[in-house]
């Protein structure tokens, strides 16, 4: 029998692992708040200015740029606290999926002295309680990295509000020695950009597809996982402190998956960031005169250590390699280069269209796969 001490241990456990569906989103929402910190209201003036620029960059994309011209709303300036709570289950689709391979994977778990129906009771709530601990330690960790909605590097789902997050905007301008206005500004303009991208009518839909697909092929190491939870069984407070603030339980799961359809969506999100980059520096270049040194640093940026990027490859084997952006921007410029921004423009006609991974860095096989059937393209020299 267990003491008084157990019991509360046990009691405490069992508020945290209750859950109505097959992610936790109480505790996903405990685990954001520790992570993301306490909220940090930004300076009125601050917010008015990032308003004004935003407004700028509305009618410079518009006036630039073929991309539609969505009713977002306005630009919120925000610290990480209050955007980590609110788009809390905005990134949902890179956890559901999960959920269903989670559950069969308890339902035909194995532990020594543990077996049957006894073990799936037990491992049960266990489920929404680590995939909560996912869902929660990710968006903690954008809240300190992700300069935008733009900057996630993929795109939410539950609401397509624009978004800055100041303090993390801020920390950019001044790791880099750069003018915080002339930041600002570039920022709305990414913004800006990115949902306009994000209103093509076939996007979200098309994001779904290609994650969904991807899920398909991820595979859960359950040696590892049902080793630690073993070992955690013996001991409510191992277990505790497994799922609690100061555990390892963002580190609980870990998948692999088929690279083929990691590369489909690697592809997809580096175009949007690619597209959205040459918007913005056509966009910003009379009006930003460090454009030039802000994007060498956003690019340097792009290829570094992530902690919610290395976070998403070790739990769902989904290394976005955002450095493939700077490609996909390339290929923008070539392909205007080459045959005019007409022809680039045809990328957003259907879904096929898009490049695929080897094309962001061969817009003539791009060319060939795409227009070939197009009789303006005919008489174009793709060598050109």
């Amino acid at each position: 029998m267990y003491g008084m001490d157990d019991e509360g241990i046990f009691e405490q456990l069992f508020k945290m692992l209750q859950s109505s569906g097959p992610v936790n989103w109480k505790l996903a929402r405990e685990v954001t708040k520790s992570l993301a910190g306490q909220p940090e209201p930004v300076e009125p003036g601050v917010a008015e200015e990032y308003q004004e620029l935003s407004h700028v960059a509305q009618v410079r994309i518009s006036t630039l740029s073929s991309l539609p011209s969505p009713a977002t709303g306005e630009l919120n300036p925000t610290d990480r606290a209050t955007w980590a709570a609110e788009n809390q289950q905005s990134f949902r689709i890179l956890v559901e999926p999960l959920a269903s391979k989670f559950t069969d994977m308890m339902g035909s778990a194995q532990m020594p002295g543990i077996g049957g129906s006894g073990m799936e009771s037990m491992l049960a709530p266990l489920g929404p309680a680590l995939l909560g601990i996912q869902a929660g330690t990710m968006v903690g960790f954008m809240s300190h990295r992700a300069l935008g909605q733009f900057d996630t590097g993929i795109p939410a789902m539950d609401h397509d509000r624009p978004y800055v997050i100041v303090p993390n905007l801020d920390d950019f301008a001044i790791d880099h020695g750069v003018d915080h206005r002339q930041v600002r500004l570039w920022a709305a303009l990414h913004e800006e950009a990115f949902h306009r991208i994000m209103s093509i009518e076939w996007i979200r839909g098309r994001f779904v597809e290609l994650v969904e697909t991807f899920y398909d092929t991820v595979d859960i190491d359950a040696s590892d996982l049902l080793g630690k939870l073993s070992g955690a069984m013996g001991d409510p407070s191992e277990l505790q402190r497994m799922l609690g603030d100061e555990g390892d339980g963002a580190g609980l799961i870990k998948g692999t998956s088929d690279p083929e359809r990691l590369a489909d969506l690697q592809a997809f999100t580096a175009f949007i960031e690619g597209y959205a980059d040459r918007v913005v520096a056509i966009a910003g270049i009379d009006l930003i005169p460090s454009i030039a040194r802000i994007e060498t640093a956003y690019d340097r940026r792009r290829t570094e250590p992530n902690q919610a990027e290395q976070f998403l490859q070790q739990f769902a084997g989904l290394a976005l390699e955002r450095h493939r952006a700077i490609d996909a921007r390339q290929f923008c410029n070539d392909v205007v280069e080459r045959w005019g921004p007409e022809t680039l423009d045809k990328v957003w006609d259907d879904p096929t269209n898009m490049p695929r991974l080897e094309e962001l860095t061969d817009p003539i096989g791009w060319a060939a796969r795409v227009l070939l059937d197009d009789a303006s393209f005919e008489d174009l020299d793709p060598e050109s």
